[in-house]
This record gives C-alpha cells, structure tokens and sequence, in this order.
C-alpha cells in the first residue's frame, strides 16, 4: 500500500513488564489459580495490555517513513500520475516550494474528477471508456497539482501516537498522514502498513 522508500527506525519488540502482568491480573475476576489454561488466558491479557502500552508510547517519528515521494503543486497531473505508477503508491503529499505540505493527493481525486459519474472507482473508469464516450482522463489533461488536491490536508506531529493516528486513519477513512514538525514542514509520512509493522511482536 505504501511503497515510499526509507525505512522507521522503530525495531518493535513487545516486552511484557511485571506491570502489565499485574494488570492483567485484575483483568480477571474471580480466584486465580495458575494451570496451563490460567496462564495462557493471563498472557492474552498481559499481552493486550503489553500492546496498549505499545501504541500509547510508540509516536510518528519512530515508525515514519522519512524518505518521502512528493509533488509540488504546480505539478501537472501527467507527472503525479506517472510518479504514483512508477513507485505503486497510492497517494501523495503536496507540498509548497518551501516544503510546508499544502494538500494530499489520493487515487480517489483523479477518480472523483474523471468522470465516472456513478462510481469513484478504478473499475467505474473503465467502464465510462469501454462505453465508448471518450477518454474520461480528458477533463484532467490540462489540470495541475493543486487543481485536484484535498485541502487543507490531514496531518500529525512528529510526536503523535501511534494510537492517535490509527484513530486518525478510521475516523477520516484514510490510508496515510504526511507527518510534519512544529512549523508545518513534512518530515515523514505514516501509512497503516507502517500502523500494522508497529503493533507485531518481533521475537
């Protein structure tokens, strides 16, 4: 899903602390004595606990990709286009000349403005061009970047948690943030992939 190149500097390796322990201990009613079942139904508690701990304390700059794929805004839409295909990503951040991001630039916006009347899909495009009607990229030929990009655009801090933004990502029905520093310029972008690599244990 994001295919922006670099790597986080996060190496996620869940250790279960005697607190966790102790919580999922309260987590479960009743008298507690210890058999196999006992245990493994107190590790799936320290576990979650362990993981919840995890997501508090993990934030945006640990997992971030910091080589980010952008597009400036006076960008034609031919190069956005070309540079999602050539590197499979589906979005990109838009940024000014000074690299304060100004937009976000999805799939969903080329399909929304490309005349696919009843659908915004990949499939509802070519169903307008195999009917015939002309190429329904027409109307977006001559357009640019910041002709077709949300904004303002959704974004984190450099210090926002990994909990915060997988909110952030069902709440808004989103698949990335462009991440930023204090005054705004981008520094990284998060996918849920990245949501996803953060929340593994890693033995």
């Amino acid at each position: 899903m994001n295919k922006h190149q670099g790597k986080s500097n996060l190496s996620c390796r869940v250790e279960i602390s005697d607190k966790d322990i102790l919580e999922a201990m309260k987590d479960i009613p009743g008298y507690l004595d210890i058999t196999p079942g006992d245990f493994r139904e107190l590790y799936k508690f320290a576990y979650n606990h362990a993981l919840s701990r995890i997501m508090r304390s993990v934030m945006a700059k640990d997992i971030m990709t910091r080589k980010v794929i952008s597009v400036e805004k006076d960008d034609t839409l031919k190069r956005v286009s070309e540079l999602m295909a050539r590197n499979a990503i589906s979005g990109v951040p838009v940024v000014k000349k000074d690299k304060r991001v100004a937009g976000v630039i999805s799939e969903r916006d080329f399909l929304s403005r490309m005349g696919a009347k009843n659908s915004k899909t990949f499939m509802g495009v070519i169903s307008e061009c195999l009917k015939g009607k002309g190429c329904v990229a027409a109307p977006v030929r001559a357009q640019r970047a910041r002709d077709i990009m949300t904004s303002p655009a959704i974004t984190v801090g450099e210090e926002t948690t990994v909990d915060e933004i997988a909110n952030v990502f069902v709440e808004k029905n989103i698949n990335r943030v462009p991440v930023v520093n204090g005054d705004g310029y981008l520094t990284g972008i998060v996918s849920r992939a990245d949501i996803v690599r953060a929340s593994l244990i890693k033995g």
